[in-house]
């Protein structure tokens, strides 16, 4: 009674309605979907949790032994109903469980076509490298290189930390590189997180609609200093990422850091 009633309390709140996630509705053209499917998700598995609770309490209460019983009670082989029942509906809600997640996935990994942003992300012991693509947008390839965190116990400077900068109600495609070994390139706000691996790349694509500056990380335990790998994802306007892009060719950073700064630990140099 507690449990429901904290439910049916807390069902209008926001955090009950976004399901807890750290984001809000609109951040992303992905993030209300992965919403729905998330608290929907909840929503059917709680539904089947307090039906599959209340039958276990019926049965210690309907099939209880009874005070002055002897013996044990009928013994019964088999129920091939409830046998039938047991099977088929686990395994409707699998299929709906599986449908729903394979047509989000199938519209969120959607890159049929070009994306107007196309920013290849590099992840390194222990920073990040941001380098933009030319293309509808992005007049000529510039890049931005990052510097690792210190991280002391002091209160920290995010204005210097390595930020990736992306237009809003641009369609962006982030191609996801490591020069080294696995990273995994998360922003919370955004609802997704994808790893990075060694000569393989991975994409995220999606639409910012949200101005604002978004906190991101490294999620795969890369080294020592995996802690310090922290970014920032600046949305801002066309203007101001135009701005941007101005600001790195005039600093000379034009071309791409490409795959001649990646290395692989793990393989011995033969001389």
């Amino acid at each position: 009674m507690a449990i429901a009633g904290a439910l049916v309390l807390t069902g209008c709140s926001p955090e009950v309605e976004k399901g807890w996630l750290p984001t809000e509705r609109g951040t992303t053209s992905n993030t209300d979907r992965i919403m729905d499917l998330w608290v929907n998700s909840w929503i059917a598995a709680l539904v089947v949790g307090i039906i599959t609770w209340g039958l276990i309490v019926w049965c210690l209460v309907a099939y209880r032994r009874r005070k002055g019983t002897v013996g044990f009670p009928r013994q019964t082989s088999f129920n091939l109903p409830l046998e039938v029942f047991y099977l088929t509906i686990p395994l409707f809600m699998v299929v709906v469980f599986f449908y729903f997640t394979d047509r989000d996935q199938q519209a969120i990994d959607n890159r049929s076509e070009p994306a107007d942003v196309v920013v290849d992300v590099r992840g390194k012991q222990w920073a990040w490298d941001f380098n933009y693509k030319a293309g509808d947008v992005i007049e000529e390839d510039v890049y931005e290189a990052g510097v690792q965190t210190n991280l002391t116990g002091n209160t920290i400077d995010k204005e210097q930390l390595p930020t990736l900068y992306l237009p809003v109600n641009r369609s962006v495609d982030l191609e996801l590189n490591a020069r080294d070994v696995i990273h995994s390139f998360w922003v919370p706000a955004f609802l997704q997180k994808r790893d990075m691996i060694p000569g393989k790349t991975n994409y995220i694509r999606f639409t910012p609609t949200k101005e604002g500056t978004y906190d991101g990380k490294c999620a795969e335990l890369c080294g020592e200093y995996h802690s310090e790998m922290l970014f920032r994802v600046k949305v801002v306007s066309e203007s101001e990422f135009q701005a941007h892009m101005d600001e790195l060719r005039e600093a000379g950073n034009t071309g791409l850091l490409g795959v001649e700064y990646d290395r692989n630990p793990n393989v011995n140099e033969i001389k």
